[in-house]
């Protein structure tokens, strides 16, 4: 049966099972939107207030269930406004297929009205992508992004496609197993091989990988987003309890083991724990599972556990040894792994290591306890929204001193539940991933917490939340500033607060009441828990402008390319 291009890519979509798509239409893509006009029984679309909303929808979507998220924007500007979203996904690995429209065939390369070759723009940012120049290979494209995207180390698929390709017509054929259909014929094709290929490691390498954890007296893991996409916590909990071996966890991987666990020494590196920090600067080995060994978490490389062996774990064959030399490695999917190495491991009692970990997790700068009057603990922020709202709940958060006290006081103790930019670092990811996040789980509760700097960004998103009636919460820890910015300008700047200072509005309640949107303003501990009480029994949109003091810091803190054994504990405004 003959259909259009367009037509194809909404029979695609309903092949993978996607039952929502976010985006923005625009002149380009006018006949993809025709048909999702059509199918939409079968296929919701979330219509953003910006494409890169869309994207980080997409992205959060994506983090919270594991599955493919998927994004559409038109031509030109429409497309270059998916880049800072994909480069996101992709410094995270998070699998989203964006789907683009361009300029009709005999317009390409000519400077035409919004033409774009974003297939170049976003080749370092993306696993894999294509520009599709002919009807027939559309199908194909499309089942080829979505193993690709989420195949070994998920990651961003860009597809672009003429306008006058999805007008095309072509005899489609629809497959039961798309998946199955493209990894049986990935031998044909040496790079969708592999693409999609993951290595396995030998069970020698198990074995000397197992003896090398038996042998340590003083050993640390450190986990990092990887488990989480692996969809290895269990793995983790039982490799940590079986050996007694202290877990420490990356930005990315927080959520990837119990916090409330006596083994969780929360986050490492710039801002991570003293017992994190510690643990792993003492240790004799370091176990890294599923993380990169980034330059937050590293410090000065040369004295980052210089005196300990490293076995590294990771499906990515590229990060190993990349930023830190490994003594051992184990390259595969991180939850078949640790399933093959554990029955290698032997059960054992580090106690007076652990009992050293522990000290080291009492000590905690004074200003965790710090109850100002006239602003908000951030501590306090995290530690009520948990308490009320659950477990369960999913986080978010935009970039910048906010979202280091989420990862640092909040406690997390089920997976996917924590979704923040880690790698690139955007403020303005996540009232975004907070929507893809809503709309893949309707019935569970999400909380934004944002800074005011970074909520200015995407405070538009509103009109989306609002439209759509989501009921996220969104906390904004409002403290008149770029606040990690303007802490480096304290530190290391003189105190001259260049462009940092936020004290020209607007009123977020007056905002969030243009969009229908009811909203709080909480100036005390008292003031917020009743405010986040009552936006919790509304179960609709709210927002919550929480004060937080302007020169509220972030500590511990390690200052760039010092070790993270020495850092800074207490600070004197």
């Amino acid at each position: 049966m003959k259909i259009t291009g367009a037509q194809i890519v909404i029979e695609c979509l309903v092949e993978q099972g996607v039952k929502t798509v976010f985006g923005y239409p625009g002149g380009a893509i006018l006949n993809i939107y025709d048909e999702l006009y059509k199918n939409s029984d079968r296929i919701t679309h979330i219509l953003t207030a910006h494409e890169q909303a869309a994207c980080h929808a997409a992205d959060g979507y994506a983090r919270s269930t594991g599955k493919v998220g998927v994004c559409m924007a038109t031509s030109g500007p429409g497309a270059t406004n998916l880049v800072t979203g994909i480069a996101n996904a992709y410094m995270d690995s998070v699998p989203i297929v964006a789907i683009t429209c361009n300029v009709i065939k005999p317009l390409l390369g000519k400077d035409s009205f919004q033409e774009i070759d974003i297939t170049g723009v976003t080749m370092p940012i993306t696993k894999h992508n294509s520009i599709v120049m002919d009807v027939k290979d559309l199908a194909e494209t499309i089942r080829e992004a979505f193993v690709i995207a989420k195949s070994g180390r998920p990651g961003p698929v860009l597809i672009d496609i003429p306008k006058d390709v999805t007008a095309a017509l072509y005899d489609f054929e629809p497959l039961k197993n798309p998946d199955e259909a493209v990894i049986k014929n990935a031998g044909n094709h040496a790079n969708l091989k592999r693409a999609i290929s993951v290595k396995v490691p030998t069970a020698e390498q198990i074995k000397e990988a197992a003896a090398l954890i038996n042998s340590a007296e003083r050993p640390v893991i450190y986990a990092g987003g990887g488990v989480k996409i692996s969809g290895a916590e269990k793995e983790l909990l039982a490799l940590a309890e079986k050996a007694d071996i202290p877990v420490s966890e990356s930005l990315m991987g927080r959520d990837v083991f119990p916090a409330t666990h006596p083994l969780c020494t929360w986050m490492v590196g710039m801002h991570g724990t003293k017992a994190s920090n510690f643990a792993i600067t003492n240790s004799d080995l370091v176990i890294a599972i599923g993380a990169r060994f980034s330059d937050r978490v590293l410090g000065d490389p040369s004295r980052f556990a210089a005196n300990s062996k490293i076995l590294h774990i990771d499906v990515d064959p590229a990060e190993i040894n990349k930023n830190v030399t490994t003594d051992k490695s184990l390259v595969g999917d991180v939850k078949n792994v640790l399933s093959a190495l554990i029955p290698h491991v032997n059960k054992a009692k580090h106690t007076p290591w652990l009992d050293m970990v522990h000290r080291w997790m009492k000590e905690v700068p004074s200003c965790y306890f710090k109850q100002p009057k006239d602003s908000i603990n951030p501590k306090f922020i995290c530690e009520y929204i948990n308490k009320a709202a659950g477990e369960d709940t999913f986080i978010t958060t935009e970039v910048g001193q906010h979202q280091m006290w989420t990862a640092q006081f909040y406690p997390f103790t089920k997976p996917r539940t924590f979704n923040t930019s880690g790698g690139l670092g955007t403020m303005g990811f996540g009232t975004g991933a907070a929507i893809g996040i809503q709309c893949a789980n309707p019935k569970a509760r999400v909380v934004h917490i944002a800074g005011d700097g970074s909520f200015r960004m995407n405070c538009n998103e509103l009109a989306t939340i609002s439209h759509y009636n989501l009921p996220i919460i969104i906390v904004i820890e409002n403290n008149g500033t770029l606040g990690n910015v303007r802490m480096w300008q304290k530190l290391f700047y003189g105190n001259r607060y260049s462009q940092t200072t936020l004290d020209f509005g607007p009123d977020w309640l007056k905002l969030a009441d243009a969009y229908g949107i009811d909203a709080f303003r909480a100036s005390n501990s008292e003031q917020f828990a009743k405010a986040f009480d009552k936006a919790l029994s509304l179960n609709k949109p709210c927002v919550i402008d929480a004060k937080v003091d302007i020169d509220e810091m972030i500590l511990p803190m390690v200052p760039g390319g010092k070790p993270i054994d020495e850092p800074i504990m207490e600070w004197e405004n």
